[in-house]
């Protein structure tokens, strides 16, 4: 077997079975389940008409690259969302079977394990999916803590040039998870004049980039950022972006990578061989979603309303401010985070995922702990609900 293998802890969600381990399973509460990314509104129609409609496709092989549809729909949505003058639809975009496994893919394309030392930088806290896949391509993951006294952003400037040099490929997530955190304008900057000098591959992690709070301002993309900046080649930054948050169609497992036309020369070649090629009913789906705005304004509405509500009732007991964008309240518990999600669970079956769990320990700390990530993705008024059972378990251990 790959010894790289024994290298992987275990998923966030497996420590959280184990957490619970021994709490009653009969509860007077109903179950509210507040600790995974997965939105639960529904599906808009236009999407799931369009899958049904499409189901002949199941009969054909498809093509890695997608078809030129929905390579161009991709496009024209960029340059609509991002305000670009020019994307290349046979170039400098592939679809992806959900952001996810690209993201795991990618640095099994990008890194070159034949150089000693080689590193994978990422925000700690972070998605696990980047620390997996550094391990499994033969690197060593490079935590950059993200902190509340520096506004949760990604801080490089502690780095130093020798480590650099040992830097492959850096993943952001922008607006992070879990803290929200939209990278600005001269975070970008700084970011990109280290790849030049260094070389890296940056990984852009955009997942969350369409549930914000004012209409009229939208997150900032790397694209964008490269664009602004006079990137017009987009050298060595590839953007992941997927349908799953923005159209609450997790199981439809539909995304896409754009960037460096270079370098998704290569990952198209990995992919190739990688086998992970969208399915035909999958696209025309796709092309659906893209091609639609008013159901993901109506879904940013419902967002905006449960955090409206909800961040005010938690504020005074776990100092949670709205974040710059995302779903998740990144809350401060008064405790232990593993004691105040095993306590919420055990006395008001609310669940949220501690913090520690979303990180590892750099630099002597573990920036996670102290913290729980409560994801606002069910309804408003069963998120409401939770919202009042965590301020009745607040208050209870005061």
């Amino acid at each position: 077997m790959n010894p790289d293998l024994d290298r992987l802890q275990p998923y966030p969600f497996e420590k959280l079975r184990t957490l619970f381990e021994g709490l009653p399973t009969d509860s007077p509460h109903s179950a509210i389940r507040l600790s995974i990314g997965e939105p639960r509104h529904d599906t808009p129609k236009l999407i799931t008409d369009a899958l049904a409609a499409n189901l002949n496709g199941l009969a054909n092989y498809p093509l890695t690259t997608g078809t030129p549809a929905l390579r161009q729909t991709i496009v024209d949505w960029l340059m609509r969302r991002y305000g670009l003058d020019a994307v290349s639809a046979e170039t400098q975009v592939l679809p992806v079977t959900g952001s996810r496994e690209a993201l795991f893919a990618f640095a099994q394309c990008v890194v070159d394990r034949t150089q000693p030392n080689a590193r994978v930088m990422c925000p700690n806290p972070f998605y696990q999916i980047y620390e997996g896949a550094a391990l499994l391509a033969g690197a060593q993951p490079l935590f950059i803590n993200t902190v509340a006294s520096s506004d949760f952003s990604f801080d490089i400037s502690g780095v130093d040039a020798d480590t650099w040099r040992t830097v492959q490929l850096v993943y952001v997530c922008s607006p992070g998870n879990p803290t929200g955190h939209v990278m600005s304008l001269d975070e970008w900057r700084t970011l990109f004049a280290l790849s030049d000098e260094h070389g890296f591959v940056i990984a852009a992690d955009e997942c969350y980039s369409e549930i914000y709070f004012d209409e009229a301002s939208p997150p900032l993309g790397a694209l964008e950022a490269a664009w602004q900046l006079g990137r017009t080649d987009f050298r060595n930054v590839v953007v992941f972006s997927s349908l799953s948050k923005r159209s609450n169609v997790p199981g439809l497992r539909s995304g896409f990578v754009a960037g460096d036309a270079a370098v998704l020369k290569q990952f198209l070649r990995y992919r190739t061989y990688h086998g992970c090629a969208m399915s035909p009913s999958v696209q025309e789906a796709s092309i659906a979603a893209w091609n639609d705005e008013a159901h993901v304004i109506e879904n940013r509405r419902l967002y905006r309303e449960k955090f409206d509500r909800i961040t005010p009732m938690l504020a005074p007991w776990l100092g949670v401010q709205k974040p710059d964008a995302g779903f998740y309240l990144w809350a401060r518990t008064p405790g232990s985070d593993t004691d105040f999600a095993r306590g919420l669970q055990a006395e008001y079956n609310v669940t949220v995922l501690p913090g520690s769990y979303l990180a590892r320990e750099a630099n002597g700390l573990n920036p996670g702990a102290g913290y729980v990530r409560i994801a606002l993705v069910a309804a408003p008024d069963e998120c409401l609900e939770a919202a009042e059972r965590i301020v009745a378990f607040c208050r209870a251990g005061q």
